[in-house]
């Protein structure tokens, strides 16, 4: 059965009119004959959208209850069982209520996609995954429901609802998005002109790049090559010399003109062996192309400009950026150079050569460059000068009037023999000295025309070139050989310099390592294995790259380390001179991996040594102010036991007095050393419902001085959703932790206030009190446990109310507790609760909201 298809209508922010556009996209479907329903769509009570959903059929949704409240889901299996053509369904990151058969509404999509239905679907941008921290540093709002980019990506049609922060603002002040009610607090809130903004650039650049990838795609499947300049794309070609920098920062000012402009970084790097630029070089210019927001590129090619145009249009690049040439002058009769070839075989791809200080400045061996080996352009030359050259050479002698003495020959000879060593190397030489002594015999060595040498000296002559011929072509290769060496000397030098450097200094992850094999080596993937004793099965414990190996035998190349770990090379084989680095590699690898894990064993360590610290100042509240009211209850009683002394009935209930209160202290102190030890281990079940404040606020209060608290608040508050026995405890720890500090009769004041914002409704409590504040920098620190502030005596608690009842209760239970100034001196205390009751009619409602609704 063939995967039904997804249409996503993505809103640039709430309110756009994504869902209006399902459904009129809905009607122009049921018009044509299509079979649809209306799985699940939310009007958000606008009536205009309420309008649409007439005459089309509508599946009924499923009711659960939750904790007490009733919720209405989509009805997946009845979608399954009705099995139309098409199904609405809205909302697509939604949070389904516990009970549901997925936990995601985009997990019930994908369920009708499998059965080969059609689904049309709404996701607002701020829900997508990857964008959930740049919305909330945006909007100041964390969006609690999200869906994974992927789903969003996987959709075949993606379709943007956008609008400007002006109409969209209209739309509101109209009131054709929120209740009036809520239209001010939306305006001054989430619906700013530069929230808005954000949220539609986001969503322009977000939809873009989905359309970017279907362009690739396209262009892929039709083979096309030419530059389709949809946006502007700039390639900067890179050789590892110090004029990258000046290209990379050239290139980015170039894409920093144009909106939406992709930089990409290129090096060409060719396949023998490690790469012949400096590691260290490379790896600050790709910093500093990402530092730009760039892209950085390795690419594997014998011929730099091919490979870089390839590349280039690949990519579909507008714009290449390359420095001008190193090379000198006479450099230019062994070719034009890159940078003139790229610009004559570019075609419709803009070509800039930027001019930098090194220009003309000859191209100086960096430190660890190494030299290619000989390719098959030189060897083929080599080849045919040694074995074209003596006949070419003969000919002409012949041919020229006054045909030169052997003497003469031989020097002419001798030489294109040297050429041929210098070009090819040693055998083309040797082929050109042999076929050149021949050819001197027959030609020039009297008898001419025959292979009779008449005269001895002119053997030992004929015997001489041969030889010096052999010998300068053996010195010549001797002499590239070394050079070769001590480039490659170089090279792992400084690779191994760049390797210990990073080692000291703790940079490298185990991917960011593997990542550097890859491109120093070139291969295609690499990993690091792991295997549990000399037989045991092999994991991978990292890896870089496409299909890294799972097994030894998988990969091209292994090299152990140890008994244990090995790593793992795929994509080609290497010469043996680039073990010895690679072993350097994998021993890093080796101590990056054994690092990490001493790393989490010391993190492991730090949580022990806090589970010490509160541990022995649990010991210390034990033996101080758990020992307080014990001693005192003891005195108490020994006191009444006592038979030396006869107490009246005043002095009796004094001190009955005092052991009721001691045991309500070590009650109180008992109660919250436990409830720590049950947030620790996550033994808390808070049992949340529709609570109202008016009852668990007086509650709260039971024992405090009347006089001492000042309540107030706002008409109509909604039921908040809480733990009734939590909250209470928590408030009451609050006050009183407030009036204790509150400057003398100065009342506490305990005032409750509705705060509406777009992404919820929720209810604030505040406790103020008029003391001594408590400084920014320790705002935080009231709230650790076995902590209190100023100078407070160690007979007023373990330091446990603030951290244990007050905050880890709250939000126990979704909600927040925060301490701010208050104006003209003192600390308040904020508790932020959320609403039980209906949910803001908005397109970005969260599950937490949801979830609260009463029936």
């Amino acid at each position: 059965m063939a995967r039904g298809r997804l249409r996503i209508y993505l809103g640039a922010a709430p309110g756009v009119g994504k869902t209006y556009a399902m459904l009129c996209e809905a009607h122009r479907r049921a018009s044509r004959g299509t079979d649809l329903v209306i799985g699940f769509v939310e009007d958000h009570g606008r009536p205009r959208t309420r309008e649409l959903l007439a005459g089309l059929e509508t599946v009924p949704r499923r009711h659960l209850e939750y904790r007490g409240a009733a919720f209405t889901e989509l009805d997946l299996d009845a979608v399954l069982a009705r099995r139309p053509a098409l199904a609405l369904v809205d909302e697509l990151a939604h949070t389904n209520v516990p009970g549901s058969r997925n936990a995601k509404r985009w997990q019930d999509v994908d369920a009708l996609l499998e059965a080969g239905i059609d689904v049309v679907s709404t996701v607002n941008i701020q829900h997508l995954e990857s964008l959930g921290d740049v919305v909330e540093g945006i909007t100041g709002v964390r969006q609690r429901e999200t869906v994974p980019d992927e789903v969003v990506r996987r959709a075949d049609q993606i379709e943007l609802v956008d609008m400007s922060p002006e109409a969209l603002r209209r739309r509101l002040a109209h009131g054709n998005v929120y209740a009036p009610d809520k239209v001010d607090a939306a305006l001054s809130h989430y619906f700013r002109p530069g929230n808005l903004t954000a949220l539609r650039e986001l969503a322009l650049l977000w939809t873009a790049d989905r359309v970017d990838e279907y362009l690739q795609r396209y262009r892929a499947e039709h083979h096309i090559a030419a530059t389709w300049q949809a946006r502007e794309r700039i390639v900067v070609g890179l050789t590892g010399g110090p004029e990258g920098a000046t290209l990379i920062r050239r290139a980015a000012r170039i894409a920093a003109k144009g909106s939406g402009s992709e930089l990409l970084a290129v090096h060409i790097v060719r396949s023998d062996g490690l790469v012949g630029v400096s590691p260290g070089e490379l790896a600050e210019q790709r910093r500093l192309v990402e530092d730009l927001g760039g892209s950085y590129h390795s690419v594997l090619g014998g011929d730099v400009p091919t490979a870089l145009l390839d590349f280039a249009r690949g990519a579909n690049a507008t714009q290449i950026v390359l420095g001008s040439s190193r090379r000198r002058g006479w450099q230019y009769a062994f070719g034009p150079g890159v940078g003139a070839t790229v610009a004559r075989e570019s075609g419709d791809i803009d070509v800039h050569i930027v001019t930098h200080e090194h220009a003309a400045g000859g191209r100086p061996r960096l430190p660890g460059r190494l030299p290619v080996k000989l390719g098959r352009v030189r060897a083929a030359a080599g080849w045919l000068i040694g074995c074209g050259g003596p006949p070419l050479l003969t000919l002409l002698l012949t041919r020229a009037s006054g045909s030169p003495g052997l003497p003469t020959a031989l020097l002419l000879f001798l030489t294109l023999t040297v050429g041929a060593a210098l070009a090819g190397g040693v055998f083309p030489a040797i082929a050109a000295a042999l076929l050149g002594s021949l050819l001197l015999n027959y030609y020039f060595a009297p008898p001419t025309h025959t292979l009779t040498v008449s005269d001895p000296q002119n053997l030992l002559a004929l015997v001489v070139y041969v030889a010096v011929g052999i010998s300068v072509a053996s010195v010549v290769d001797l002499a590239a050989r070394r050079a070769q060496q001590a480039a490659r000397s170089r090279a792992e030098a400084e690779t191994l310099s760049h390797l210990a450097g990073s080692a000291m200094q703790g940079e490298d992850t185990l991917p960011a390592l593997l990542e550097r094999v890859r491109e120093t080596f070139q291969t295609e993937s690499a990993a690091l294995l792991e295997r549990s004793g000399d037989r045991g099965a092999w994991q991978r414990v990292a890896g870089v790259g496409p299909h890294p190996a799972a097994r030894p035998d998988d990969a091209e190349v292994d090299v152990p380390v140890g008994e244990q770990l090995t790593l793992a090379l795929s994509g080609r084989v290497l010469p043996a001179e680039d073990r010895r680095v690679l072993g350097a590699f994998a021993a890093q690898a080796a101590a990056v991996l054994e690092r990490q894990r001493l790393a989490a064993q010391a993190a492991d360590a730090r949580r022990l040594a806090e589970g010490n610290r509160i541990r022995t100042a649990l010991l210390a509240a034990v033996s101080h102010d758990l020992r307080t009211p014990l001693a005192g209850i003891k005195a108490s009683v020994s006191s009444l036991r006592s038979d030396e002394v006869e107490w009246d009935a005043e002095d009796e209930a004094e001190l009955l007095a005092g052991i009721e209160e001691g045991a309500d202290r070590l009650d109180h102190l008992i109660g919250n050393l436990l409830d720590m030890s049950r947030l620790q281990t996550g033994t808390v079940a808070p049992l949340a419902r529709p609570v109202d404040l008016e009852e668990i606020v007086p509650a709260a209060l039971v024992g405090v001085d009347p006089g001492a608290v000042q309540l107030s608040s706002a008409e109509g508050l909604p039921l908040v959703l809480a733990d009734a026995g939590l909250l209470e405890r928590a408030v009451a720890n609050v006050v009183e932790n407030a009036v204790k500090y509150s400057s003398p009769g100065v009342p506490v004041v305990v005032r409750a206030d509705m705060l509406r914002l777009p992404e919820g409704d929720r209810v604030e409590l505040r406790v103020t009190d008029r003391g001594p504040g408590v400084p920014d920098s320790a705002k935080e620190r009231v709230f650790e446990p076995f902590q209190r502030y100023g100078d407070a005596p160690r007979g007023a608690g373990v330091g446990l109310g603030l951290a244990v009842v007050a905050r880890g209760f709250t939000e126990a239970t979704d909600g927040l507790l925060t301490a701010e100034d208050t104006p003209g001196g003192g600390l308040t205390m904020v508790f932020s609760l959320p609403v039980a009751g209906p949910a803001p009619v908005s397109d970005d409602s969260d599950s937490t909201r949801k979830a609260a609704h009463t029936p």
